[in-house]
């Protein structure tokens, strides 16, 4: 039974900087907004990273992740948003109306628009079917950092990190803070120059090597590998860490029937951050998985201009053009093309690759003509954002065939 039903401008779902950011923005133009947080507290993944570096302020070394979430949170706040905690989206009632679940019971709750901000995860142990035994001490990385900032856990005594990126890194320092030694960092990838990681991994880096299973019974005891040559071996550890490989959380998404990108498995979406269905907007990295949190609250801010907009006019786009990228890309954000569409943030688009490029060429294309050419001056590596500028959106026509992005 629903006991409690209202509505709202605007309903935003998820409080991590990409909801704060949204939150704080609209709060300030004076529309009704409210937040639902599944968690307990407000702040997101930030909450758990320890490290500093949040908040762009380079020269001082930014904040820490907790700082970070505060201040997101307080600002939400201080503009005149509703945050709600431990409230979970369970599902949809109508286009713009969704049934939430907490410690009051059920109620459904109508906005003018809705907005999904509900991030990305880790793929645990089982998504990435690693076979062997189910031993303790298996981790991804907002996991352990639970475990060692928010309940101070015992974790262990030699771990084994699965991933070579900045994630990867921010685990291996978590596990020094707790204590554990750090046995090697384990990745598919070719070897990474450290420049690309700003700072050494203080641990062997075992590169082209692939995880093929876990031993131990009761606790976790080795981590079987192999490596690209063939050789296999087991690294003795009591603790494996499963870093990266994210993926979009895009379960209320899917549930909304919205349009997912096949690329980033987020749903489809213009520069506008307009989905596929009325009313509905999605930001940060339940779009991308994964940027940084300062890129997550930017697109907080930057969709509260499109939000108004549309509570103003009502309008939506009938029709969009599909961007769609050519291996060894492996996707680009935004995904659809307009014919009223913002600029995206920062005036370009954000792609990955799945393999290293070096100095790549890429050509934008829309049924065969020409649209932009540009040659990236730096390598562009897997797992880092690559950067598309959007100039050439004015060439392109809104309507018509899907917009091809390839490498020449």
């Amino acid at each position: 039974m629903i006991r409690h039903e209202r509505t709202v401008d605007v309903l935003v779902v998820g409080a991590g900087p990409a909801g704060l950011g949204a939150a704080a923005e609209l709060a300030a133009s004076g529309v009704r907004v409210e937040v639902l947080e599944r968690e307990q507290d407000a702040g997101g993944v930030p909450r758990h990273c320890h490290h500093d570096g949040f908040g762009g302020r380079r020269t001082t070394g930014g904040l820490s992740g907790p700082e970070y979430a505060r201040r997101c949170t307080a600002a939400a706040e201080r503009a005149g948003a509703t945050l709600r905690t431990g409230i979970t989206a369970t599902g949809w009632a109508g286009p713009r109306t969704l049934d939430a679940t907490g410690p009051g019971g059920l109620e459904r709750i109508t906005a003018r628009a809705v907005l999904l901000a509900t991030g990305a995860r880790e793929r645990p142990r089982s998504a990435r079917l690693v076979p062997g035994t189910r031993p303790a001490g298996v981790f991804t990385t907002g996991e352990l950092q639970q475990a060692v900032h928010l309940h101070h856990q015992h974790i262990g005594t030699r771990a084994v990190v699965v991933g070579d990126e900045p994630v990867s890194h921010a685990a291996a320092d978590t596990l020094r803070v707790a204590g554990v030694e750090v046995a090697a960092l384990v990745t598919g990838r070719p070897p990474q120059p450290l420049a690309v990681l700003r700072r050494g991994p203080g641990a062997p880096v075992l590169s082209r090597t692939t995880v093929t299973g876990l031993t131990g019974r009761g606790r976790l005891a080795g981590v079987k590998v192999r490596h690209e040559d063939g050789r296999s071996t087991t690294l003795r550890c009591d603790t494996v860490v499963f870093t990266g490989d994210w993926i979009p959380d895009h379960e209320l998404a899917r549930r909304g029937a919205l349009a997912l990108d096949p690329g980033t498995r987020g749903p489809a979406h213009d520069a506008s951050y307009r989905t596929g269905e009325r009313g509905v907007f999605a930001i940060g990295n339940l779009l991308h998985a994964v940027e940084s949190a300062g890129t997550a609250a930017a697109e907080g801010r930057a969709v509260a201009a499109p939000v108004l907009r549309h509570l103003v006019t009502g309008s939506w786009p009938a029709g969009r053009a599909a961007l769609v990228v050519a291996a060894p890309l492996t996707w680009i954000a935004p995904n659809l093309i307009g014919p009223d569409d913002d600029r995206p943030l920062g005036n370009r688009f954000v792609l990955r690759t799945g393999r290293r490029l070096a100095t790549p060429l890429f050509e934008v294309r829309q049924n065969g003509r020409l649209l932009h050419r540009q040659r990236l001056l730096l390598p562009a590596r897997p797992g880092l954002p690559v950067h598309l500028s959007a100039d050439w959106l004015d060439r392109a026509d809104p309507h018509g065939a899907t917009v091809r992005i390839r490498l020449r």
